[in-house]
């Protein structure tokens, strides 16, 4: 048994120390030969070390001491959020940040965390129903008291992210997926008529098999879904140019096409593709990259690291990046699946669902095929707060992984 819990361990520790190192590499070589490169690789490589003790520190302790202080935590957390608002230093916009020393730390990276131990704790609760509107207000509120106190930063990519999870944890809590459904569709048909009309009525199609897969029949109540919300796409396209204001709109054309603005609104985009397409199968090689190492991509060694792996390791390395976050992933599920604990199993598909959402978004807008909106790639891009808080999300994971059998494998 001992031996079945340390192999449990390694298939969370390995792939999390691949992407670290991999990170490390990425910002050495998106920060070489800047004045402050020193400094940035090695305030990162403090924070990896910092993440490691967290990881020791997580793992060892009684998860229940975890569950049984999720509301304090969770305070604490909100607490955070609120100082920042009224002492947090701006930095790209932003008032996310407080500053201890010569390090600087986020919140909000961490307050996703939380955020989920809360929602756990509550959706795990014997008192619980889900299905009953009043609970499911209360776990709401729990995640969109902090989503809402970060918009207010504002910052709109880490706010969106603290909504992954909602869905996924509330599923798995029992909530009826039709209802969802429901809910959804309207909105994302209104949404589709920002851009194309096409779009619009192959979601509509979508939507309605959709509808009827998960309500098991097509009622009328799906026909006024359906409808209302292609009714609702179709007045968003015809009225587009006054809903939104000029910039808004060249965003959403930059988005679409960044060729449009080459050297304005779709510089960004267009450079990630040229760094990424040029890595080749094998890349340039470490410290060889041209986009890299000439500055083509802004914000590199933050959101758009992604480009420095692909131009310099290439696709093997990219592939390799990315089945180091497919086997994180996968191993989470396989402990949902396997284990016998709510609370374990909630906590599971929401660190397994915001880390999923963070990788599809980050790589998603570097390819072009998402807008920008500041998310991090986690464990790879610049920063402490984000690296400590993923490391800190695994190793409660291996503490999952040590204690199966206490827990209930």
């Amino acid at each position: 048994m001992e031996k079945n819990n340390n192999l449990d361990q390694l298939w969370l520790l390995l792939p999390m120390t691949g992407l670290v190192i991999m990170g490390l590499m990425a910002v050495f070589s998106a920060t070489n030969g800047t004045a402050e490169s020193v400094t940035l690789f090695y305030r990162q490589l403090t924070w990896a070390i910092a993440g490691y003790a967290v990881v020791a520190a997580f793992s060892y302790i009684d998860y229940r001491i975890i569950k049984d202080n999720a509301y304090l935590i969770y305070a604490l957390g909100i607490i955070l959020l609120v100082a920042v608002l009224v002492f947090g230093r701006k930095v790209a916009g932003a008032t996310s940040w407080v500053r201890f020393g010569m390090f600087s730390f986020q919140p909000s990276e961490l307050t996703k965390m939380i955020t989920i131990i809360a929602m756990a704790r509550f959706l795990s609760d014997d008192q619980t129903d889900i299905s009953n509107k009043s609970d499911l207000a209360k776990v709401l509120a729990i995640a969109l008291v902090p989503a809402g106190l970060v918009l207010l930063q504002p910052d709109t990519g880490t706010a969106l992210t603290c909504l992954s999870f909602i869905i996924p944890m509330i599923v798995l809590a029992g909530f009826n997926l039709y209802y969802i459904v429901v809910a959804v569709v309207p909105v994302a048909l209104m949404l589709s008529g920002f851009f194309n009309l096409t779009i619009l009525f192959i979601l509509a199609a979508v939507s309605i098999l959709l509808l009827i897969v998960v309500g098991k029949r097509f009622s009328f109540h799906q026909l006024i879904v359906v409808g209302g919300g292609m009714l609702s796409g179709l007045l968003t396209w015809k009225f587009t140019s006054m809903i939104l204001k000029p910039h808004q709109i060249k965003r959403i054309q930059i988005f679409l096409d960044p060729s449009a603005d080459p050297q304005g609104a779709g510089y960004n985009a267009l450079q990630a593709k040229i760094a990424i397409a040029s890595g080749g199968l094998f890349g340039k090689g470490f410290l060889q990259g041209t986009q890299t190492q000439l500055r083509y991509i802004p914000a590199q060694w933050t959101d758009f690291i992604f480009c420095v792996v692909a131009e310099e390791l290439g696709l093997v390395g990219s592939t390799l990046l990315l089945l180091f976050f497919l086997t994180l992933v996968l191993r989470m599920v396989w402990m949902v699946k396997a284990i016998k604990n709510r609370f374990v199993e909630l906590m599971l598909v929401g660190y397994a669902s915001l880390l999923m959402t963070h990788v599809v978004i980050n790589i998603g807008m570097t390819i072009g095929v998402m807008p920008v909106i500041g998310v991090p790639l986690p464990f790879i891009s610049y920063g402490g707060s984000s690296l400590v808080a993923n490391m800190m999300m695994v190793g409660i994971a291996m503490n999952f992984a040590k204690n199966r059998r206490n827990i209930g494998y």
